[in-house]
Order: C-alpha cells, then sequence, then structure tokens
C-alpha cells in the first residue's frame, strides 16, 4: 500500500515547489509531478505508464488522454487526465466524460490540487491533493481497482498454459490417425500450396503445426475483434478451415474437443469487451499469443525469441522507414509507387501501423501486399 511516508510523495511536492519557484502554472509542466508519481507507483506494480494516448471516438473524433497505465498482459488498467490550477476541474470532467466521451472505468481527473476519481462509471472520490492523506487514498483507490474480468483472466490464462500442450499433443494423433482419403486430399492440397507460397522445403511436421495453431485460435481472432467471418475472407485460414472440416467430419467434434478450454476463451471474450480501442485489443492479443507459445511450444519459443513487438518499436520502425523514403527518394510510405510485402503477418502490428500512417485520400494509390497468416508457423512479428 502508498502510505502519507512514502518517499514518492516528498518527491512529488518537491517537483510542484520547483515549478511554483519558477512560477510554472501551464499544466503541460505542473502535470509532470504527478506523472513521475503514477510511474513510481506504476513500476511497483510491473505497469507501465504511457504518455498522450489517442483514442477513437468516432469515424472523426479522437481524444488524448494524458496517460494510459498497461499490466503485464498489455491490458488498460487506469487512465489519467491532468488539467491547469485555474480549471474549474469538476467543469472539465463533465465536458470530458459527456462530450468528449472518456473512459470512466478507473481514471483520475487531477490537477495539482485536487483529484476526482471515477469508477465503474461513477465518481467515487473528489479531494484535496494539498493534503497528503487524500493524495494516498486517491492514488491507492485508483491502483488497487481491479475488474472481475481481469481476475478471471489472470487464473484462466494459467490453466490454458497449462492445457495447450496435451490439446496440441492429441490434435497431432488424430492428424496422423486419420486416413480418410478426403482428409488426405486436402492436407495434401493445403501442403503444396504452403510450398509454393512459403518454402518448397516446408515439411508436414511445419503444417500440422499450422493446423494446430489454428484449432487452437481461430476462436480468439473470430471473438476479440468481433469478425465471425475472418476465416472466409483470410486467404491462408480458409484453405486451413477447408482441411479441418475434413478433419472433424468423421474423426472429433470441434466443439466437444475443446470443452475444458471454454473457461479460458470466455475469461479472454469478457477481458476483450472491456476495451473499445482497438490498438489496445491488439495489444493484448500480443500477450494471449505469448501466452499460447510458451504453452503450445515452450522450446521453440525459448529458441526462437517468440515475443511480439512492442507498440513503440513499431511506431519507431514504420516512421523509420517514412523518413529513409523521404531522405533517399523523396517520397513517403503514402506516395503512389510504394509497395510493402509482410510475409508472415501475425497479429498484425506492423501492417496495421502502416495502414494508419496512409491519409484515407493515399490509401486507393497504395498497393498494400499483406499475406495475412495470423498463426504462422513459428509465431511472432516477422520483418
Amino acid at each position: 500500500m502508498f502510505k502519507t511516508t512514502n518517499p514518492h510523495i516528498t518527491a512529488y511536492h518537491a517537483d510542484l515547489q520547483d515549478y511554483d519557484r519558477l512560477s510554472l502554472k501551464h499544466e503541460g509542466t505542473v502535470k509532470i509531478a504527478f506523472q513521475h508519481l503514477l510511474e513510481s507507483v506504476a513500476k511497483q506494480q510491473k505497469w507501465v505508464l504511457t504518455q498522450e494516448n489517442t483514442l477513437k471516438r468516432g469515424p472523426k473524433k479522437n481524444i488524448r488522454l494524458d496517460g494510459v497505465l498497461f499490466d503485464t498482459a498489455n491490458l488498460p488498467r487506469g487512465y489519467w487526465e491532468a488539467k491547469d490550477v485555474k480549471d474549474d476541474l469538476p467543469k472539465e470532467v463533465q465536458k470530458k466524460i459527456y462530450k468528449d466521451k472518456y473512459p470512466t472505468d478507473n481514471i483520475i481527473f487531477q490537477t495539482p490540487a485536487r483529484a476526482i476519481l471515477y469508477q465503474n462509471g461513477a465518481e467515487v472520490l473528489d479531494v484535496d491533493l494539498t493534503v497528503d492523506a487524500n493524495l494516498v487514498k486517491v492514488v491507492n483507490a485508483f491502483f488497487n481497482f481491479q475488474r472481475p474480468e481481469y481476475d478471471r483472466w489472470d487464473l484462466a490464462a494459467d490453466e490454458f498454459k497449462l492445457k495447450v500442450p496435451k490439446l496440441a499433443e492429441q490434435l497431432l494423433l488424430l492428424i496422423h490417425d486419420s486416413a480418410d482419403d478426403a482428409f488426405q486430399t486436402a492436407f495434401g492440397n493445403f501442403a503444396e500450396q504452403c510450398k509454393q507460397a512459403i518454402n518448397p522445403n516446408l515439411s508436414d511436421a511445419a503444417i500440422e503445426e499450422m493446423l494446430i495453431q489454428h484449432l487452437l485460435t481461430e476462436r480468439i481472432f473470430r471473438n476479440i475483434f468481433k469478425n465471425p467471418e475472418f476465416t472466409k475472407r483470410n486467404i491462408i485460414a480458409r484453405e486451413i478451415e477447408v482441411v479441418i472440416e475434413t478433419l472433424t467430419a468423421r474423426s472429433f467434434n470441434r466443439d466437444a474437443f475443446f470443452d475444458e478450454l471454454k473457461y479460458f476463451y470466455k475469461a479472454l471474450e469478457d477481458v476483450a469487451s472491456t476495451i473499445d480501442e482497438y490498438s489496445y485489443k491488439q495489444h493484448f492479443l500480443n500477450s494471449v499469443y505469448e501466452k499460447f507459445f510458451q504453452g503450445f511450444s515452450v522450446k521453440i519459443a525459448d529458441t526462437h525469441g517468440i515475443v511480439y513487438t512492442p507498440q513503440p518499436i513499431v511506431n519507431f520502425m514504420v516512421k523509420s522507414v517514412n523518413e529513409i523514403l523521404e531522405k533517399e527518394f523523396g517520397k513517403k510510405i503514402s506516395s503512389e509507387g510504394i509497395h510493402f510485402l509482410d510475409p508472415f503477418v501475425g497479429t498484425g502490428n506492423f501492417i496495421v501501423r502502416v495502414m494508419h500512417e496512409i491519409s484515407k485520400q493515399s490509401r486507393m494509390a497504395l498497393n498494400v501486399t499483406p499475406w495475412i497468416q495470423p498463426h504462422n508457423s513459428r509465431g511472432g512479428d516477422i520483418t
């Protein structure tokens, strides 16, 4: 628990005193003191405070938050919005919530003198921050807030890691034991396509691994992004489904086989339903896949370093490419004639970031050629 004797409080007051001595009163400066306080407590929780986060609130409307705190599963645990000392904080809060549609599940609206905390859509605290006990109270309430969906997710994720290896082995046995001509034909056709498109030396074992990954994770992609038709629109997923349909026609019942993972899938979907921002869902999906590979193929995950690229690094790499294009070729990512090939798109971090970099007017002119394979044979973002 955060206490009034905590050295971070002393540092917070020291920052404010320095700003006051220099007559710095504007939000851009005074908010840094509270930012440092949040960062210090977040580090103890193994959370990360990210700044200047943009959230979509409609086709033409975005909002920008001063801070969002993410946990180790890349879940947004809390939000922070700072205002000037001179601002009417309650009035600003009402504007942010009702006009700008700021999230209200766990958010602190703050000036150096006052903080208003919203949780579960309702105001729970409105305190004078010049009193240390109130500062402690609001910070503790903010960091201790826990949605029940997140509790269930933590338990389900641990259980999932334990069950995945056994289920993967059972699926492999089913594939090997399937002597049905229809399945063998479908598998052979898919294997030939993969060898032509990926690698002529691709082994049957690698292709079997793709089938197993798809079976174990198809529901995740279908439900987490509310896209029930992704297997029809995704060329690789569609071809995998052809093979799987022939396998399930005689060998086993798909729903019954995964009955013991229902708890995990439901917990995952409940958490995803609490996240409105598409990019945050993508961050969360990355952490889900890391857990999946830690259970599905521990040796491969270790030896190949399967880790999904953090969004700040993705942003840096995409902007770096854009800068090089401008400097060396006088073009931009959105320029006509610039082509992108993402042969193993993984969870789409890079290709989605590229698309965000492109203006709507330029998208028709850009030839983006992703080979959408969310369940590639080694996972991760291959760039």
